[in-house]
Parts: structure tokens; sequence; C-alpha cells
């Protein structure tokens, strides 16, 4: 079992190594699967930023309009929200078209000879651009309503590169095991629906009593969600947070260790399921 734990921890640094040794054929991989993704339709790549837009309008109007939401620790309501949604929407992508990458690809794991293990990864870095778009949008819609970018707005690529570690830890695992329980994609959608609204994401953590705020601290989402409002809207540097960060390091370390060597255990059994 030793022997077994040790071979497949040196296989996930050799592969680890081999990410960067194939950042090229990472970024083709990449730019083709956000091509290909909206390839045909009418409307092409904008729907890529029309269904997070809708929804970020949708829960705008919902909660600021419709149940008369008012500033957030006196930040403005919409300014407040979007920092919060557009960290999430892109998590949410990331895991849940991570997962299914397996599936999405099994025309490559079946019959072409090709490093499967690359697939998450594009998956995850396809979802970018989109995610870059909305972020540059809410820093100008910050700064006019009096936010500007500050020196801490820089932060924010820290929290990105942080999500981006966990999101592609939690992608190797659920798409290591979907091909083999499938109903695990349905749970990680519904989870994640969950998550969404157990999470101060369109409400105020101060709505939750001191004493019982460590619920949400345990998630590791939090730390990015926070992270965001904090580059974006509150002017904290990220050093103010250390046993939040690293608690979120462990666990992401751990997530993307794991999830690793899980995917690289299970990746020759792939074309037997598919």
């Amino acid at each position: 079992m030793v022997n077994q734990t040790l071979y497949l921890s040196n296989g996930f640094v050799e592969y680890v190594g081999e990410l960067f040794r194939s950042r090229r054929l990472i970024f083709d991989l990449t730019r083709r699967e956000f091509r290909g993704r909206y390839l045909g339709s009418a409307f092409g790549l904008i729907w890529a930023f029309i269904h997070p837009a809708t929804m970020m309008f949708i829960y705008w109007i919902v909660f600021q309009h419709g149940l008369n939401a008012g500033p957030v620790n006196g930040v403005p309501f919409v300014v407040w929200l979007l920092s919060g949604l557009v960290p999430w929407f892109y998590a949410s992508d990331c895991i849940t078209t991570g997962g299914n990458v397996i599936l999405d690809n099994r025309f490559l794991v079946k019959k072409v000879v090709f490093r499967v293990s690359l697939l998450p990864v594009v998956r995850i870095l396809s979802l970018l651009p989109a995610h870059l778009f909305f972020l540059g949008a809410i820093i100008l819609i910050n700064w006019a309503y009096g936010y500007p970018p500050t020196l801490q707005t820089f932060q924010v690529v820290y929290y990105l590169g942080a999500l981006c570690v966990l999101s592609i830890g939690l992608s190797w695992l659920i798409s290591a095991l979907v091909p083999f329980l499938k109903d695990l994609a349905q749970v990680v959608t519904v989870l994640l629906q969950v998550l969404f609204w157990i999470m101060p994401i369109v409400w105020p953590e101060t709505n939750v009593p001191q004493k019982a705020r460590w619920i949400l601290f345990i998630n590791p989402l939090y730390y990015i969600i926070q992270g965001y409002r904090d580059s974006l809207i509150n002017h904290v540097w990220l050093w103010h947070h250390p046993v939040v960060g690293a608690y979120f390091w462990a666990i992401a370390a751990t997530i993307f260790a794991v999830g690793g060597m899980v995917f690289l255990r299970m990746q020759s059994h792939f074309a037997d399921v598919l």
C-alpha cells in the first residue's frame, strides 16, 4: 500500500511538471474548446457572456428591487452582490463542467493516444476569458459607484489563482469518478445549488450570529468570495486573514494532491467504461 502511494505521488509530481512542458498544447486546446463550445450557434461566442450577465441582472432585480435589499456595511448592494457573484459563477462552472470533462471528450479518451489528465485543466482555462471579462466589468461598475481600483484590487489575481488550484483539484477528483458513478455529476450540481444559498453571496454574513460564523469559514469557497470583495470593495490586504488563508491552502493543497493522484490511478480504466 505504501509503495503504491509513493508510486502515485511520484507520478503526480511528474504530471505537474508535464503540465508546464505541455503549456503550448494546453493553450491550443483551450482556445479550440472555447470556440468550439459555441460554434454553429447564431450568436456564437456571445453566449459565453449572455447567460451569466442575465443571471446577475435577475439576482440584482430580485434582491434589490423585489426584496428591497439595502446597502451592506455601507456598500451599494449591486456592488456588493456582483463582487461575490462573479467568482461564484466561475467556481461553479469549473466544478460542474470540469467534472464531466471525461464524458464530454470520450472520443479522445477511447481513440487517441492523448494525455487525458490535461482535459480538466483545459476545461477550466476555457472558462477563464468570460470570467476575466466580467471581472473587468465589475471593476468599472465599482468605479462608477465610487470604488475606484486601488493597489488591493490587484490581489484579485491571487484569489483567482487560488480558485483555479481548488477547481483543478476538484475537477480531477470528480471527473475521475464520474465515468464509474455517473449519478455523481447530478449530486455535485445539487450540492452546488445548496451551497450557493447557504453561503453569504446574495445575503451578508452579518445575518449569521458571530458565534456561528465558523460554519461559513470551513467552506474553502468562502475565502475566495470574501477575498474578491476584500480586493474590489473593502480594500483589505490578503495577509489580514492569516488563519482563514492557511486553512484554505491546507484544504486546497489536499484536494489538489488527492484529486491528481485519484485521476492518475483511474485514468487507465476510462476507456473500459465509456
